[in-house]
């Protein structure tokens, strides 16, 4: 997978805000932030006189071939800045969250780890004990971060009041796409101006369906959820509020007309053959990506995404709205570095985080590695890969700030202050800064996991025929805990809702 694709499609899971900094910190022993002020790191004679830490960081993403020699080169920097040498520990997606739980309840030792909206739970493992409690540390050690991300970030992320994390500083709102490989479009002279519903596309799967054999109409993956009216208590549960409620009353989404037509929809069209017959076990399409067999699919949005989903595949890519940007919960709280609970070195991890938010020579070397292996400068922002780029290809959502990344070729200068805009024009959901503390229906909840393990995928892809089996669905979930579990969110929302006035 190439870098650009790395980058943005892991982001998309999940999702934050602005602030741009210019400015290098070259030979400078202070970090600069956005606006040019000096962050808190230390001077040159106070490092020195320092006894040199060691920070041990677990993040996310395959780990990378060239991940000991980028580390080696940025120790030498973060040394030589506030007296830090790292050991970067790697664990892969789909292994992080389990692996992350045993080691953090054996009580590994750690300074610095990723968790998020979706995997390591950070609000729960917050409320847990495994994370140390930040809001001092960000007054003090962290100042940079404070004075250079969104404000929007350590607000909506605070747990029962306190920051436990540090949000990466990125696209705010959460927006869903239709993407369509452009050449199709262009050879059958497609218009996708009044493409806006699940219903609305189908003149044109039709089309590719009839003319192109050879080609996949939607490129549809098992984890597929369609565009719905509603604020999910916890992703991809059924269980929401409206967007547009008034009352906060939670409803089931397997009793909404919603969801049954977005259903009956799905299965029309895999019955009709414009996704694939497996689409209830398929993870993943790349393969359709890489060859453009596919025609369309949906995917969340940031500013400027076309040009990176064609620089990535290489053709072009071209997406209208499925959906509005809101700003949720997930969104917010999509990336995050937390320092841990048992941390011997809680002021320098908050110091090794302020210079990677602040600090643009730091955080393109964790992101991109060393300049003239990895990649090189094509001016004073910019940057190109080189073909070494491979061998170290960083999940760049996972890694703070991203407002101070060098741009990629044919990225326009203003990209970062298009980001600033879309996040101005985010929504807040009617639950953001709610968090469901689940401790009182984890027996509930884990049971109601497992009939969605068994429902989930081939209902919302289409699989099997949503008259016969949403409610069999429904009764499963019921039987599971799924009133209960409804019953107790309510009563923390309607809590939540007269101590914020809402």
């Amino acid at each position: 997978m190439s870098k650009n694709k790395r980058r943005f499609s892991l982001l998309l899971t999940s999702l934050m805000v602005f602030s741009l900094a210019l400015s290098a910190c070259g030979g400078n022993n202070n970090a600069s932030t956005a606006n040019g002020e000096k962050t808190n790191t230390n001077t040159a004679s106070e490092v020195k006189s320092e006894k040199p830490v060691e920070l041990i960081w677990y993040t996310i993403g395959g780990p990378q071939k060239d991940l000991d020699r980028v580390v080696e080169e940025i120790n030498k920097y973060t040394k030589e800045k506030i007296n830090v040498t790292l050991k970067v520990n790697m664990i892969d997606f789909g292994d992080y969250t389990q692996k992350m739980q045993v080691k953090v309840a054996s009580g590994e030792p750690m300074d610095i780890l990723f968790t998020c909206s979706w995997a390591f739970d950070y609000v729960q493992n917050a409320r847990k004990g495994a994370f140390m409690e930040l809001d001092q540390l960000l007054q003090e050690q962290g100042k940079g971060i404070v004075d250079t991300i969104d404000p929007a970030f350590l607000e909506g992320s605070k747990v029962d009041g306190h920051n436990y994390a540090v949000p990466a500083n990125k696209e705010l709102p959460a927006q869903e796409v239709w993407r369509f490989n452009k050449e199709l479009l262009d050879k059958y002279n497609l218009d996708i101006s009044n493409v806006k519903s699940m219903e609305s596309i189908e003149p044109l799967l039709k089309t590719i369906k009839e003319n192109e054999p050879e080609i996949t109409p939607y490129a549809m993956v098992k984890d597929y959820m369609p565009v719905m009216p509603f604020d999910y208590i916890i992703e991809k549960m059924p269980m929401a509020v409206y967007m547009d409620t008034t009352d906060y009353k939670i409803v089931n989404i397997l009793e909404t007309p919603e969801l049954k037509t977005n259903l009956e929809t799905a299965r029309k069209y895999y019955q009709a053959g414009y996704v694939s017959s497996e689409v209830a076990t398929t993870t993943s399409v790349d393969d359709l990506y890489k060859s453009g067999k596919w025609f369309m699919d949906r995917a969340a949005t940031q500013p400027l995404a076309d040009n990176l989903w064609s620089a990535s595949y290489g053709y072009p890519v071209v997406s209208t709205p499925a959906g509005e940007p809101y700003i949720y919960n997930w969104s917010v709280m999509g990336s995050m570095q937390a320092i841990s609970a048992n941390s011997e070195y809680p002021e320098k991890a908050m110091e090794f985080l302020n210079l990677l938010n602040t600090d643009p020579v730091l955080r393109n070397m964790v992101d991109s590695g060393i300049e003239g292996v990895h990649y090189e400068k094509t001016g004073e922002n910019m940057m190109k890969n080189l073909p070494d780029a491979k061998n170290y290809d960083m999940p760049t959502f996972s890694l703070g700030n991203i407002m101070i990344n060098y741009l990629n070729e044919g990225d326009p200068e203003n990209k970062w202050d298009e980001f600033k805009k879309f996040n101005e024009a985010g929504v807040n959901a009617p639950l953001l800064g709610f968090n469901f503390d689940t401790s009182k229906v984890t027996t509930e909840i884990a049971a109601v996991q497992n009939v969605k393990e068994e429902f989930w995928a081939p209902l919302m892809t289409g699989t099997v025929d949503p008259n016969e089996y949403l409610p069999k669905a429904n009764e499963k979930f019921k039987a599971a805990g799924l009133d209960k579990i409804i019953a107790e969110a309510q009563s923390q929302i309607d809590a939540w809702r007269a101590a914020n006035n809402k």
